[in-house]
């Protein structure tokens, strides 16, 4: 955790909030590490207290909404937070967001990374009408090829639709920017292929935005804090100590829905004039455009799978945490049971046993 004291106090106007958005798999990690370097950034890793709006009903909060915003995604306590120090009983989200997000930055600029976010920006500069944002954009085949690599390790990513959702939520981030952007809100955008391969420019640009100076540091992982970040495989790049962009690799779209990329890439292309996405796959005009009955079809898809991600909140909102603790620990087992038995076909598949 960034204490205050490993914070100077500083003088510039804005104090924040700050949100750092981008579709999963994007380079939100990588980027919330390199600002955090800055003395006058302290921003909360996924603390995604927005999500859980329903706590907040009516102008007032549950009397447990710390307890289930803890069970939610351990954010107290990844940010080291002293519980006690949160009045119990705010009445609104906004308060809520400021007291915990606030004793975490101290005297430095506060805010949140989280790609949870992507379509519901639009909400939160409506909480924080002087907030400013960070969006990050990164070339939506290798999101969604990031997503698949993720999802072979880590349960969250392997959720049926995980692919769809990337796709096809990078265009929806793409309509909340153009909201944000119509609202007056602050918006600074930059792309992750050129984050990787000049960091400083980026991060001086990022600086300017922010009206504080460049700090040398924030182009090195090498003494980044990233305690808060969870620990898991998908994360090695952002734990390591350098920045870089990865090389070649295997490809592990498949190819029905590798060629569903390019045909919505072609499509936001030619409906952007040829300027977004900025970074995509070679595109020829044989790609073409999907038909109106797969856009049909992938949208009524894509909200069915928004809605369950909704509705799951709603139930950590209100199930009684007793229930939703059985529930956890069900799944922890049968998460081990599956990693065990992993472990032990892997002999046989590096022998080509069937």
């Amino acid at each position: 955790m960034m204490t205050n004291a490993d914070h100077n106090s500083t003088s510039q106007s804005f104090k924040g909030p700050l949100f750092v958005v981008g579709m999963w798999r994007s380079g939100t990690s990588l980027l919330y590490a390199l600002l955090n370097q800055h003395p006058q950034i302290a921003l909360m890793y996924e603390g995604d207290l927005p999500l859980l709006w329903p706590l907040f009903l009516g102008g007032k909060a549950k009397s447990d909404w710390l307890q289930r915003w803890e069970f939610w995604n351990s954010a107290l306590s990844r940010h080291q937070l002293a519980s006690g120090r949160l009045f119990s009983k705010v009445s609104t989200l906004r308060e809520a967001m400021e007291q915990a997000y606030r004793q975490h930055a101290g005297e430095a600029i506060w805010g949140c990374k989280s790609p949870n976010y992507y379509d519901s920006m639009t909400r939160l500069a409506e909480q924080f009408p002087t907030a400013k944002f960070v969006i990050i954009y990164r070339n939506p085949a290798d999101i969604c090829r990031s997503i698949v690599r993720a999802g072979r390790k880590a349960s969250w990513f392997s959720r049926p639709g995980m692919s769809l959702r990337g796709l096809l939520g990078y265009r929806e981030m793409k309509k909340e920017t153009e909201r944000l952007m119509s609202m007056g809100a602050q918006v600074h955008l930059l792309q992750y292929e050129e984050l990787v391969r000049d960091p400083e420019t980026e991060l001086r640009k990022i600086c300017e935005f922010l009206e504080i100076p460049f700090e040398p540091r924030m182009v090195s992982l090498a003494d980044a804090e990233r305690s808060a970040i969870y620990e898991a495989d998908h994360h090695a790049m952002v734990k390591s100590t350098k920045i870089r962009a990865q090389g070649p690799r295997e490809e592990v779209l498949s190819p029905t829905f590798h060629k569903k990329v390019l045909r919505y890439t072609h499509m936001w292309r030619e409906q952007s004039g040829g300027t977004w996405p900025a970074y995509c796959e070679p595109l020829s005009s044989e790609a073409g455009n999907p038909g109106w009955l797969e856009r049909c079809s992938d949208f009524l898809q894509y909200r069915a799978y928004r809605a369950a991600d909704w509705a799951i909140i709603l139930i950590y909102c209100f199930a009684p945490i007793g229930l939703l603790s059985m529930y956890r620990r069900m799944k922890a087992r049968e998460e081990a049971s599956k990693q065990e038995l992993s472990k032990q076909e892997e002999p046989l598949r590096s022998t080509g046993a069937d």
